[in-house]
Order: structure tokens, then sequence, then C-alpha cells
């Protein structure tokens, strides 16, 4: 099958790795199913991926993807759950945290077909194209977790949300906007603090503003550059969101700030099934979709993964292995349309 991977692990030129060729198709254990991925959404972990953070250099070459949508047996529409293997009794609570299962352990889902257990599979809604449906594992479903669970945000509360224009942040913006949230993010162009008020932000702001008053809640995946804007921002006893940390994660740790206000720093990562079913039910009663920047054949996979890296991404970037595929972007783009103002 055709597929995009690294050969090797680079951390100095990580994209000189990226190839698209050909691998062997999945292999498919007794009670699993094989699908045919439609659509793949990029993520910051194909980025780590190549540069070797985590995987062994023996487990390359690697298929690289972390989220897809695709047909499952019948025609199904889905989407790929990152949690395989789970054992017997365990929770998606407890396991939510080893999505590497899936983008460590196992190859990835850039590629014309992978296999899954029948449980790791997620039905997409009905009224998302493939291209949008392919932004909701790795990119929504943690955006729903970070407000709603790790932050237990509420419809009023106030939240500051770090970095304006890629998925996650689009997500995050979407979702808290249209939970009654007043949104405030940071943003370091004019035109990526356009796009986040057009989502529905309230306001926002150059990267380390002083801000208006203190905010409930930061959600913070940018790391070093804006940890000690994130501290100075939440109010005493607010919740800092760690969702990643792009930027480097050995930032300054002020810890005096953070037990003399009694701010709550988390962790969050992934999310649970519930927590898939409830950010649908969600995206269906409020109309709000992923916002995809731009749908790219494979070829062109090492371009669309340096947009990536420089961050010239408004929304997500997404990989499609036909050309019927990306005619359905221009309804996909027509559809957006509708809800962007």
């Amino acid at each position: 099958m055709k597929a995009v991977f690294a050969t090797a692990p680079d951390p100095d030129d990580p994209l000189s790795a990226v190839v698209v060729g050909h691998r062997p198709d999945p292999e498919v254990p007794q009670g699993w199913v094989r699908v045919r991925v439609r659509a793949a959404s990029l993520n910051h972990k194909d980025l780590w991926t190549l540069r070797g953070v985590g995987i062994n250099r023996d487990q390359y070459p690697r298929i690289l993807g972390c989220e897809a949508a695709g047909e499952g047996p019948g025609g199904t529409r889905v989407v790929l759950y990152p949690l395989l293997d789970s054992p017997p009794g365990m929770s998606d609570e407890t396991l939510v945290m080893p999505a590497a299962q899936l983008v460590g352990a196992r190859p990835g889902t850039l590629a014309e077909y992978f296999a899954a257990p029948p449980e790791s599979l997620l039905p997409v809604p009905d009224h998302l194209t493939w291209e949008e449906a392919a932004c909701l594992v790795c990119t929504w479903l943690p955006a729903y977790r970070m407000l709603f669970t790790k932050a237990a945000l509420r419809p009023g509360d106030t939240v500051l949300i770090q970095g304006a224009a890629g998925g996650l942040s689009t997500a995050l913006v979407s979702l808290a906007a249209a939970s009654g949230m007043r949104t405030w993010v940071t943003g370091r162009s004019a035109d990526k603090r356009d796009l986040a008020r057009r989502l529905g932000a309230s306001a926002a702001f150059e990267p380390g503003a002083v801000l208006p008053e203190p905010v409930d809640a930061v959600i913070d995946s940018v790391g070093k550059e804006t940890w000690t804007h994130s501290l100075r921002s939440v109010r005493h006893g607010g919740t800092v969101v760690v969702a990643g940390a792009t930027t480097g994660d050995v930032p300054p740790a002020r810890l005096h700030r953070v037990y003399f206000h009694q701010i709550n720093v988390v962790g969050s990562f992934s999310g649970t099934r519930e927590e898939y079913r409830r950010l649908v039910t969600l995206m269906r009663t409020t109309g709000i979709r992923p916002l995809v920047d731009d749908v790219l054949p494979v070829q062109e996979a090492r371009a669309a993964l340096k947009r990536l890296a420089d961050g010239d991404v408004r929304g997500n970037l997404v990989l499609t292995w036909s050309e019927d595929d990306r005619e359905a972007h221009c309804e996909a783009t027509r559809r957006m349309s509708v809800w962007i103002p």
C-alpha cells in the first residue's frame, strides 16, 4: 500500500526523513478489521516522530499519522480512537494518556489502510465531511477534554487560549465560544488574531500582553514561550491546563506564584469515548465544525509538514489519497463559510 513514512529519526533535519512510497499492507489480527483511509489530518506528533522523540531507532521506518477518517466494514464511516489493546476491566479514563499506543507502538494513519479492533473505531457524524472528521480524535476531542473536564469551565467563565490559528487553537476557540464562555486568545500576527475573532473569540491579544483582568483558566499548548504569561494571567485559584510544549518543555517553573496564588496546574491528553459522544452532540446542536486550512494530496506531505513546522496553518492540514477526496474539499469549504462569520 502507499504510505507517508519516516525512514529514520533526524532531530536536526526531520523533514529530510519524509518519504511517500510503498509499505506492507497492515496485518489484520483475528477479530480486527481493516479500514480504508479517506482523509488524515497532520499533527505536531508527526514532527516529533520525525525527530525520534519517544521512539526507538529500531522502530523505523514507520508510518506517520495520528488521526484519520475512513471506511470500515460495510462502508461505515469511522475514526480511529487512539486506545488500542486496552486490558480487560480498564476504563477509558484510566487509559486516556497512552494514546502513544497508536502513534508509538503501532503504524500511523497516513496510509491507504490501517487495522484496528472494532472497539477502537468511533462513528463519524453524518454532517461532517471526511476532511472535517479527520480532525476529531487528536484535535477536537482533546480540546473538549481540556475545556470541560480538566479546566471544568462553564458558560460565563473566561478562558485564555495561548495561540490563535492552529488546529487545536481553532478547536478550543470554537468550542469555548459556542458554549457561552468569554474566550480570549493570543496570536503572533494580526491575521491570526482576526481569525480567532471570526471563530467567536471575544478578544485577541499580542503574545505576552497584559490582560484586562485575570482569567478563570488558561489553555497552554505552546510551552516555554508562553508559560510565564499563562501563570500571570490566571486568577487566584484558577487553572492552567498544559496541553503541549511546541516551543520547549523546560520553562521557568515560577513555583512561588503557583503556591502563593494556589494555581491548579493540570495536564491533559486525548479524551474518552464518553467525551467524544458529548463532543459530537455539542457540534450537532451548535453547528460548529473543524476548520480545514487546506486539503493536499499525499505527494505533497513534506511541504504540508513544513507548513506545520513553520506555523503556517489556519486550522488543520489534511492529506487525501484521491482526486475525488480533493474535490470534496470544495464542498467542505462552502459549508465552512456558513458558520464562520
